[in-house]
């Protein structure tokens, strides 16, 4: 609450309003509060009261470091902005099922619809070791093993997808299209 102007400070003393005191006022409206001082600020003459008597006292050490709030709410910015790159703009819920399963094992990132592994390797839709291209041959053959593992695990998992009817011709013919698109 703010006191007028006109109302007098006891004896100007500031100890008498420090933080955690309990006071018992009366405004020069004839108001009476009792409380337990929350803030007082001499410049603007303004007292903050919680009113009643509190169980819990206040701390009188209520310093904010605000480098430490500004460091907590960026790294907060960046896992936020880190999640939503792993998920995948325009992709079907089994192509990000693969990339997350994928993401446990390797490091991946999205360019476009495409899932990109250790920076060199990439997987092309409808995601299977046939439209697996890039990167040095160990590099393709390992990221080939981990997808037809992922694959399976899925399956076993019961995600829906069968993946043993699929013709595998018209896929390779597929991947090869969607690269060349992606180009």
């Amino acid at each position: 609450m703010a006191m007028e102007s006109g109302s007098s400070i006891i004896n100007n003393n500031p100890d008498e309003f420090a933080v955690g005191c309990f006071l018992s006022i009366r405004t020069t409206l004839g108001d009476e509060f009792e409380g337990q001082v929350v803030t007082f600020d001499r410049a603007t003459n303004f007292l903050g009261l919680l009113e009643g008597q509190g169980h819990y006292p206040l701390p009188i050490d209520s310093h904010i470091d605000l480098h430490t709030l500004q460091s907590r709410e960026l790294l907060a910015i960046r896992q936020a902005e880190a999640e939503a790159e792993r998920i995948g703009v325009g992709v079907s819920s089994e192509a990000q099922i693969i990339f997350d399963a994928l993401s446990k094992t390797l490091p991946v990132h999205w360019d476009k619809t495409v899932i990109v592994v250790m920076n060199e390797v990439r997987v092309s839709s409808p995601y299977h070791s046939e439209c697996v291209i890039g990167g040095t041959p160990a590099a393709n053959d390992r990221v080939k093993k981990v997808l037809e593992f992922e694959r399976k695990r899925l399956q076993l998992r019961g995600y829906g997808f069968n993946f043993q009817q699929m013709i595998h011709l018209p896929q390779v013919m597929l991947c090869m299209r969607n690269d060349m698109i992606n180009a």
